[in-house]
């Protein structure tokens, strides 16, 4: 399987800063959830540990078949599915105490969809956690997302079916700003080179291999300049009340 910069790792040390900036939302979602959790997106299993711990009972559904089948063979007391969402077939009305989906909003064709499948497997009450970039924040396209958001285009999306959503935002500490600025003038740097703009010309697909090897030169450079990259910790980012100004959002919307 391709491995593309996407699918952030915790072992390989020039991710690690996106790595701790994923992980920290799971911190947060482990003191939240309770009862029947589902995880639209589970992936390679970055949240599993937290989640199961404080789940009765944990479902994860994502679209790769391979991930899926190391997942339930390593966590034989929670449910599995591969498939690709929306919809959510075959989970019932009101079944789901909370939803956890981090990160993935960005990736999906029919946003509403998504949002309107959530809320239908909510039980009455049940909240649906959410993160996904903050727009303002971005440095380039990146080709690996159908949209991104602003804060007021992402309240209005959950709102159409939701009749409270709670506008939070994860930011990041002196320590994580000081890599965001460093990693701003490194991008700058190499994009200096598309005088035609073709980063948001061309076709996703087209964009999607440069991407992930100007991204992963862009990232061992960073780590390799001052050693700050491995320094950041999920500690160093935090959950604000000022989704705009955050480098994502992280929002809780409740049926």
């Amino acid at each position: 399987m391709y491995k593309t910069t996407e699918i952030t790792s915790a072992e390989i040390a020039s991710d690690n800063p996106v790595h701790q900036r994923l992980l920290f939302p799971y911190v947060e979602a482990a003191n939240l959830v309770s009862g029947k959790v589902l995880e639209i997106g589970c992936g390679w299993g970055r949240g599993l540990e937290l989640l199961t711990k404080a789940a009765d009972h944990y479902t994860g559904i994502d679209k790769n078949q391979e991930l899926i089948s190391a997942l339930s063979a390593e966590y034989s007391t929670s449910t599995f599915i591969a498939a690709n969402i929306p919809p959510l077939t075959g989970l019932a009305d009101n079944t789901f105490d909370y939803i956890v989906t981090f990160q993935v909003i960005e990736h999906i064709e029919n946003d509403d969809l998504f949002i309107k499948e959530a809320h239908r497997v909510l039980k009455p009450g049940g909240k649906l956690l959410l993160t996904t970039v903050n727009k303002t924040f971005s440095l380039t396209r990146n080709p690996w997302h159908v949209r991104e958001y602003y804060a007021d285009g992402l309240k209005s999306l959950m709102a159409k079916y939701f009749p409270t959503v709670e506008t939070r935002g994860i930011h990041g500490n002196d320590k994580v700003m000081t890599y965001y600025e460093q990693n701003k003038e490194s991008v700058k740097k190499l994009t200096r080179f598309d005088i035609f703009n073709l980063q948001y010309r061309l076709p996703r697909r087209l964009l999607q291999v440069p991407y992930d090897l100007m991204n992963r030169l862009n990232r061992n450079r960073l780590l390799q300049a001052d050693g700050l990259a491995a320094e950041i910790n999920y500690t160093d980012y935090l959950v604000s009340t000022n989704p705009a100004s955050s480098l994502d959002f992280f929002y809780v919307a409740t049926k």
